[in-house]
């Protein structure tokens, strides 16, 4: 069996999207929706409602009363808040497990993962996009190759580390030639395989700017630049992540300023501890 045969089979051990948390993403892109559009989705998944309620009714809100609906809860923390927590579930438990190969320990990479997210949304907002749950989606689970890529290249590390080191390699790069598939590539066909959309697609497979177009696609370069200011901030970015391309057209093509990359980062540090508090309050 190729490497790649044996990658895409290995895909059966993620715990899929569910169909739920899909539809609630392509509703809430849709600027005509409403917050009762939302509510009928979630309600009928016990699990994601049970856990929103939970989360509502933690002490990190404070609610004046105890939320007992996903309606209240839209009502009390916001549609934006909602959609962005039941996200956040839903893309967190194939990230919590450490990764030999990207060395990276338990949790580090769903904190690279939430945080980079986090980002993107905010970057988002600056930039006015229209796809902004879509984007912060795409970030959340760019790297969902990295889980199923990490023993082939905790195995095959030493030819990896040489590409890198002498022949001047970028990680992506030393991933293909070694193994046959990069990360990127892979969480594209993962991407598919769960039937997302082709936009959602394009975003996972080319978040380190492998495709030219992607660099002037605002959705895309979005999430790039999340990851990487979130590999700049030491966040879970492994060993992977100081050898990355960095491409400065990009940077000028988003066109944004060093004050609002102030603003961003200090706001997602603020928004990531929240999450945390959150995870751990239920």
């Amino acid at each position: 069996m190729s490497a790649v045969k044996e990658l895409l089979a290995n895909i059966k051990e993620l715990k899929p999207f569910s169909q739920v948390a899909s539809q609630i993403l392509t509703v809430s892109e849709d600027p005509d929706r409403s917050m009762n559009d939302i509510a009928e989705i979630i309600v009928y998944d016990p699990s994601i409602t049970s856990t929103l309620i939970k989360r509502c009714n933690s002490a990190y809100y404070s609610l004046p009363r105890q939320v007992e609906s996903v309606q209240e809860a839209i009502t009390y923390i916001g549609l934006d808040e909602v959609v962005s927590l039941v996200l956040i579930d839903q893309c967190s438990g194939n990230f919590v497990k450490k990764q030999d190969g990207y060395g990276l320990y338990e949790g580090e990479l769903w904190k690279h993962s939430v945080f980079s997210a986090i980002v993107a949304k905010k970057l988002a907002k600056i930039k006015k996009a229209e796809n902004i749950n879509l984007i912060f989606t795409a970030a959340m689970i760019k790297d969902i190759g990295k889980i199923i890529l990490d023993r082939f290249v905790s195995d095959r590390y030493k030819k990896i580390n040489y590409l890198i080191n002498e022949k001047k390699y970028s990680f992506m790069e030393a991933e293909k030639k070694i193994i046959g598939v990069n990360h990127a590539e892979l969480g594209a066909l993962i991407a598919k395989m769960w039937n997302f959309s082709s936009k959602m697609i394009f975003i996972i497979g080319n978040h380190h700017m492998s495709d030219e177009k992607a660099k002037t696609d605002l959705d895309t370069a979005i999430v790039y630049m999340g990851d990487i200011i979130c590999n700049t901030m030491g966040i879970g970015c492994g060993v992977d992540g100081m050898s990355c391309r960095f491409h400065n057209d990009v940077m000028e093509f988003l066109d944004i300023t060093p004050d609002d990359f102030q603003i961003v980062i200090a706001e997602s540090y603020q928004e990531m501890e929240k999450v945390e508090a959150l995870i751990k309050a239920v």
